[in-house]
């Protein structure tokens, strides 16, 4: 998304106040994850209740990611929203931000079971994977998810998925506020315009995480740390 791009007056700022752009020299494998936000069918699949179409758009960019992770044995790890049939176990979103007409279709395609909940089939998922279950748009709120269980000795986490102003943000300012170092790849992240891409890219880098692209990350980890 090239239109997407952090714009000038924002890399000024940032390197203005701290004196470089980007947060992270290294990053170690051992202690870095992968989090893959809500790459499902309701809402990667043309016309489904929630539908991104740009996310379809990542999902060669996150396999790509995903393998190349792997082999350094960084840990993915699928996170999919999930609740009850009737949206019930959050009424505080279904009850008040959708309209009556739509709630019972949206609730339905992110329950447990539901063809629309499985994670969109183009997406490589390998056996050693680890899958989430949240039903929160951050699945580090009490009682959303078991995330922090599976994520013993990591310190770092690259944020992938969608839709990026929402869950993905989410996920990552609950990340930073935990103490966790944050990286949102700008590629393998999708909203629904780059307008809302890119507040969230711009709001990222001020705050609360690094921004870089799969690419930029994964040269991270094969650098070696500089001798004294």
């Amino acid at each position: 998304m090239p239109s997407a791009e952090i714009r000038k007056e924002i890399v000024d700022r940032v390197v203005a106040r701290r004196g470089k752009l980007h947060l992270f020299d290294r990053l170690d494998p051992k202690k870095t994850a992968l989090l893959v936000i809500d790459m499902q069918n309701a809402f990667v699949a043309p016309g489904a209740p929630v539908e991104v179409p740009a996310a379809r758009g990542i999902v060669t960019t996150i396999n790509r990611l995903a393998a190349e992770l792997r082999k350094r044995g960084v840990p993915v790890i699928w996170v999919q929203h999930e609740n009850a049939r009737d949206g019930s176990d959050w009424d505080g979103f279904f009850g008040r931000f959708v309209a009556p007409e739509q709630r019972a279709r949206a609730a339905a395609a992110l329950t447990a079971g539901s063809p629309m909940q499985t994670l969109w089939p183009e997406l490589d998922v390998a056996r050693g994977d680890l899958r989430v279950a949240k039903n929160r748009y951050s699945p580090f709120i009490a009682g959303s998810s078991n995330l922090r269980s599976l994520l013993e000795g990591k310190d770092t986490l690259l944020i992938a998925g969608t839709k990026t102003n929402v869950c993905c943000e989410c996920t990552a300012r609950d990340a930073m506020m935990l103490d966790y170092k944050v990286v949102m790849l700008s590629d393998c992240t999708a909203a629904l315009s780059d307008e809302e891409q890119r507040a969230t890219l711009e709001n990222m880098i001020q705050q609360f995480g690094d921004v870089l692209t799969a690419d930029e990350a994964l040269s991270l980890f094969d650098r070696r740390t500089a001798r004294p």
